[in-house]
C-alpha cells in the first residue's frame, strides 16, 4: 500500500497499524537497538513511486521503519512525504551492488554511498524480524 503521507489521516494510520502493527513503545525500541534506518539515498524507483514523485534533480531520501508484522518505507520528495507499508509475508530484500526493497511489483533501490554499514546492520534486522515472525506464524 502507498499513499501520500504529507498530511495525517486517521483512516490510513488505522489500516497501516492492521497491516503491519502498532508502533514500538520507548522501551521496546531501545531493547532492540532502534527500530529506524538511517537517511537512505535513493537511486531509482518503481513504476507506481515514478507515478507519484516527479523527481527534478533533487537527491530522494527514505527512511524504513520496522514494525511487529512488517516495515513502512517513508520517502521524502521535496515538500511531500510519501509511504509504503509492506508486510513481511511481501517483503523481498536484495543486497546487490545496492540495497533493494520489493513487493507487489514495485520497489525502491538505494545508493550505498550513505551509512551504509548502519543500515547493512539494519536490513539484517528487518531480515531476522521477518524469519522469526514467519516462524512463529507457521509460514516456513
Amino acid at each position: 500500500m502507498i499513499y501520500n503521507s504529507t498530511y495525517n489521516d486517521i483512516e490510513k494510520e488505522i489500516e497501516t497499524n492492521n497491516l503491519v502493527g502498532k508502533k514500538y513503545n520507548l522501551i521496546k525500541s531501545i531493547r532492540l537497538g532502534g527500530i529506524g534506518s538511517k537517511r537512505l539515498i535513493v537511486e531509482d524507483l518503481g513504476v507506481n513511486f515514478k507515478k507519484l514523485i516527479q523527481q527534478k534533480t533533487d537527491l530522494i531520501y527514505s527512511n524504513v521503519e520496522l514494525r511487529d508484522k512488517g516495515i513502512i518505507v517513508y520517502v521524502v520528495d521535496g515538500q511531500k512525504r510519501f509511504t509504503w507499508v509492506i508486510p513481511f509475508y511481501k517483503l523481498v530484500i536484495y543486497k546487490s551492488p545496492t540495497f533493494s526493497i520489493h513487493s507487489d511489483g514495485n520497489f525502491i533501490k538505494y545508493s550505498n554511498k550513505l551509512n551504509h554499514k548502519q543500515n547493512l546492520l539494519f536490513f539484517k534486522k528487518i531480515l531476522d524480524h521477518k524469519y522469526n515472525f514467519n516462524k512463529q506464524n507457521n509460514y516456513i
